[in-house]
């Protein structure tokens, strides 16, 4: 028996469920609304699967924007299948949910952003975002008609 709750993993493991669930549902329903979603992977994951042009463009990591035009959407409780389109070139991809750095619907302000293992091999706890999307795009505020800014909440936060 362990001496400690690994609640990292623990996180990792349920927020990687969240992203399944979201997009089973996509796969059922399609898109709801304007939702729309930005998928930051690591392109080196062992488990990856893009043409090799794409990896070649970006060797580390990759986002890709799951919104207007996506066929083939696949969920496995490993990961998901997708065509997207790239300049006219139609590109199918497999992604599995570890290798995912970021998942964020920018239309709800929500994210999640899953941290890496360290050099000891420990994943430290993932963060929750409300998206860090100042980056990305600037959804006008209601209120005063300007953008929004993003928090980003750290579990570190939590911890004692």
């Amino acid at each position: 028996m362990k001496s400690t709750i690994d609640y990292g993993n623990l996180m990792h493991r349920a927020m990687r469920g969240l992203i399944q669930e979201v997009l089973t549902a996509v796969q059922k329903d399609g898109l709801p609304g304007q939702h729309h979603f930005f998928v930051t992977f690591d392109t080196m994951h062992p488990d990856v699967e893009i043409a090799d042009w794409l990896s070649d463009r970006y060797p580390g990591e990759m986002t890709v924007v799951i919104q207007h035009w996506f066929a083939n959407l696949d969920v496995t409780n490993e990961g998901f299948t997708i065509t997207l389109n790239f300049g006219d070139n139609p590109e199918t991809l497999y992604i599995p949910y570890d290798a995912i750095k970021t998942f964020i619907d920018p239309t709800v302000e929500f994210g999640l952003r899953f941290e890496t293992q360290d050099e000891d091999g420990v994943t430290p706890a993932a963060e929750i975002a409300e998206a860090p999307m100042d980056e990305m795009v600037e959804p006008e505020d209601e209120n005063s008609g300007g953008p929004r800014q993003a928090e980003v909440v750290s579990l570190d936060k939590f911890r004692k």
